[in-house]
């Protein structure tokens, strides 16, 4: 009996074409399951993505929002079930890979500017 590699298994775990394209700059909403009880509903999180990180079923990205003045970053396997999908509200554009200089700003200055292709 031939053992799967490891590759093969993460082909078959990963989401594959149901998440859309998205990269770090962009606004995001990340439909969360949330288990309470009995009862599951789905929860929305809308952020910036500052970071992704990983390759194939490790993949994982942050996001990032500010509630009544505060910041708070949430970090999401890609893969997770917990993780209902994700849309694209808007693309950034942006000149690095990670933003997490954006911690640092208040306000206005945590505007990424919009890609328009």
């Amino acid at each position: 009996m031939t053992h799967p590699t490891v590759r093969q298994i993460e082909q078959e775990e990963a989401k594959g074409k149901g998440l859309p394209e998205f990269g770090v700059g962009d606004t995001v909403d990340v439909r969360v399951r949330i288990v309470e009880g009995d009862n599951e509903r789905i929860q929305v999180f809308r952020g910036t993505v500052i970071a992704r990180k990983g390759k194939g079923l490790r993949e994982t990205f942050t996001v990032r929002r500010i509630v009544q003045g505060e910041g708070v970053e949430r970090v999401f396997p890609l893969h997770s079930p917990k993780v209902a999908g994700v849309e694209v509200r808007r693309r950034g554009k942006v000149r690095r890979a990670k933003l997490y200089y954006l911690r640092d700003r208040v306000g206005k200055a945590t505007k990424v500017k919009e890609r328009r292709d």
